[in-house]
């Protein structure tokens, strides 16, 4: 539901603004435009995303073990560089029956994924992406997919998905 507010700065003529309310179906929805499959293609490959220090102390509260443990048992240390290790061409918490194991503790560049910024300014590259990721939606020209991520991305900043 869309609300007017009148109010303005002392200095300012008067004029309606519209306000949108969360619950408005105009309001575009991460929904309208992706729903994860949890289908793992996103966590194949010999390499991983790099590690924030928010995302250590993410992983290491969601395993619920010392971070030492983790960092030997579940990462990569090259320098300063952590990633998560590979297995089998595949990010070590992936697992074909249920997907990321890490899901809540993941790291913030993997929930991005498939949304990033990117895709607004290069064609190829949505198609790329829209190609191998299931939970692109389909139906959408690329404008109004365009449209619709640039929109929840001045909403919220960084999307997770």
């Amino acid at each position: 539901m869309q609300g007017i507010n009148t109010s303005s700065h002392p200095a300012m003529p008067r004029r309606p603004q519209i306000i949108m309310q969360e619950n408005d179906s105009t309001v575009p929805r991460l929904s309208d435009i992706f729903r994860c499959t949890r289908c793992g293609y996103c966590c194949q490959g010999e390499t991983t995303v790099s590690l924030d220090q928010e995302d250590q102390q993410r992983m290491v509260d969601k395993l619920g073990l010392p971070r030492e443990e983790v960092r030997e048992k579940y990462w990569r240390v090259t320098g300063n560089v952590v990633q998560m290790k590979t297995v089998d061409g595949h990010c070590i918490f992936y697992d074909e029956e249920a997907g990321c194991t890490v899901h809540e503790g993941r790291p913030w560049r993997c929930g991005q994924w498939p949304l990033h910024p990117s895709m607004l300014s290069d064609r190829n590259n949505y198609e790329t992406i829209k190609a191998s990721c299931p939970g692109i939606t389909r139906d959408l020209e690329y404008e109004e997919f365009c449209r619709i991520l640039q929109a929840l991305l001045e909403r919220q900043g960084v999307l997770i998905c």
